[in-house]
């Protein structure tokens, strides 16, 4: 018989007025506001932002929104029922329109600022006053956080309009970009990796905004043309939305004396960093300098099997700055990324990105991330020299530490219990010239075949014999090794929980996205279907449509084999 306790525990928030209840506002209410900010979040126009940790600001709402989809399964996470998203004020206040919201949630949204490295080296050239304080949010302002389950959430709208870190642009976000948002966060969750999530996602019946874009049939590097797009709201949840670039930013107001305060809003940043994402391993009482090792300790080792995990089911990044990096140790930011098909280590999506934020220069960008965020903390430690000997260690044994979460996971996709150079160099030797999909080929090794007949299907291009001889010869020296170290049955089981059945492939995502655009939401629905589960082998029907090879003519498409970042 269920206690009382549990039927509490159990019951679903039904409605707007209790989801209402369920606010609370951590971020506004122990962190400063710019004092040059407005209270009501009339704050629409590019503006230099000196000091404070946000900007109050009013979301546009999307006008005439049309609910498209939500995620069931967050739904359930938090408690919430999906009756809600039939709810009039609910969806009002999740496509922009946050008028509805009464006491005691907050009338206004926050945006904030935060500083660009892009491999370690500062950028402020994309700040439209040469400071670096006019970037941050752009177009996403947070609206809600709340306590769901004794868990502390953020809901954050991506497209909800302007704020005075837009540098000039509309603050909207296109249709095809928020379902990829929408999809890609849910997809990354059920593979296992750590990640900002999905709530809702609506678009308007009535808005229409201009962005360059590819031709159909495109072959430019580039895009081509100006296209209209009907503007869309995705709302993402995280337990933050801290970033890396948002302690950079206060730890060079520190270095640059920009202000009096400047140190103690890097004291309280990084406070609510370790509230909000470490406040189960780090202890409150303890000094601030013993604090600081934690984290930095705690961060490295998360950012490190994050990073890991990408490269375990093929994701890339694209651009891996330090804004894009989540200081909570998730993937944030789903617009340059994508996934791995055929396997290339130097696969970028992005065509912005450049090789350095490549698909196996994944864990260089993220020592880089790492060292950015160390140097941030260290103002935090300038009393301490022993401490800040600590830190340093810490950051210097990043990359050391790196390599050895991936020779872990490499083994573990082969099924060995202790990395192999020489068999898994060869793999990818094998793999590259033999141009095979990275997805397909691991899930037909995770069934431990002992012949190249068994491969068949992996390969965007016909194997000659002298290929067939080498994979032989491949497969044969692994199936020694496993064999030496035993128990096949439970690393086939183990490699099958590893190297996923289903993948993101950016060409089943285009028609979801077009059908949406004409009104029509079922394939949107399906591949949540799909990304679902994506280590469990589904119907023949399923199967035949999206476990397949990249079709030929979406090799160098614009739009499915590479895009630009016009969201």
């Amino acid at each position: 018989m269920s206690s009382k306790s549990d039927s509490l525990k159990e019951k679903l928030t039904e409605n707007f007025t209790e989801f209402s209840q369920l606010s609370d506002y951590s971020f506004m209410n122990c962190l400063k506001a710019d004092p040059q900010s407005t209270k009501d979040g009339s704050d629409h126009k590019p503006r230099s932002v000196y000091s404070g940790h946000y900007v109050p600001v009013l979301p546009t709402p999307i006008p005439e929104p049309e609910y498209i989809s939500h995620s069931k399964k967050l739904f359930k996470e938090l408690g919430l029922s999906s009756d809600l998203t039939r709810d009039k004020d609910f969806c009002r206040f999740f496509s922009g329109d946050i008028s509805v919201a009464d006491y005691p949630m907050s009338p206004v949204g926050w945006a904030t600022g935060y500083a660009l490295s892009i491999y370690g080296t500062e950028y402020n050239q994309q700040c439209p006053f040469g400071t670096g304080n006019g970037y941050g949010d752009g177009r996403a302002i947070s609206i809600f956080e709340g306590l769901f389950n004794g868990k502390r959430m953020e809901m954050q709208l991506k497209g909800g309009g302007p704020t005075p870190y837009c540098r000039g642009a509309d603050g909207r976000a296109v249709l095809r970009s928020s379902v990829r948002e929408f999809l890609a966060q849910e997809c990354m969750d059920a593979l296992g990796i750590p990640t900002s999530r999905s709530l809702t996602l609506y678009v308007s019946r009535s808005e229409i905004v201009r962005r360059p874009w590819y031709s159909k049939g495109s072959r430019f590097f580039e895009p081509d043309i100006m296209i209209d797009n009907q503007a869309a709201i995705t709302t993402r949840v995280a337990p933050s939305f801290l970033r890396v670039g948002q302690i950079e930013l206060f730890a060079r107001r520190v270095r640059n004396n920009a202000h009096d305060e400047a140190l103690n809003e890097l004291k309280m940043i990084v406070q609510h960093l370790i509230d909000r994402n470490y406040s189960n391993e780090i202890e409150f009482e303890i000094s601030l300098e013993s604090k600081v090792i934690k984290l930095a300790s705690l961060y490295r080792s998360r950012l490190i099997s994050l990073v890991a995990n990408w490269m375990r089911v093929g994701y890339c990044q694209g651009n891996f700055n330090s804004d894009n990096c989540a200081a909570g140790g998730y993937t944030l930011d789903y617009g340059p990324f994508g996934f791995c098909e055929l396997f290339d280590p130097r696969f970028q999506p992005w065509t912005g990105g450049g090789e350095h934020f490549s698909f196996f220069n994944q864990p260089s960008a993220a020592a880089i991330n790492f060292k950015t965020f160390s140097s941030s903390l260290s103002p935090l430690l300038s009393e301490s020299k022993q401490a800040q000997e600590k830190l340093d260690q810490i950051e210097k044994d990043f990359s050391e530490l790196m390599n050895k979460e991936l020779k872990t996971m490499w083994a573990g996709k082969v099924g060995l219990e202790h990395y192999n150079e020489n068999l898994i160099n060869e793999l990818f030797n094998l793999m590259v010239i033999s141009k095979a999909d990275y997805t397909i080929l691991f899930r037909k090794l995770s069934a431990i075949p002992d012949n190249f007949d068994s491969l068949k299907g992996s390969f965007y291009l016909p194997i000659n014999d002298e290929l067939k001889i080498r994979w032989g010869v491949w497969l044969e020296n692994w199936q020694s090794v496993l064999k030496e170290e035993g128990n096949t049955k439970a690393k086939s089981a183990s490699m099958k929980s590893l190297n996923p059945v289903y993948t993101w492939r950016e060409w089943m995502i285009v028609p979801a996205y077009e059908d949406a655009e004409k009104g029509n939401y079922t394939k949107i629905k399906e591949l949540q279907d799909v990304f679902s589960n994506p280590y469990i082998e589904q119907s023949s029907e399923i199967d035949q449509k999206y476990n397949r090879l990249r079709p030929s003519q979406y090799f160098n498409y614009g739009g499915v084999s590479h895009y630009s970042c016009s969201s």
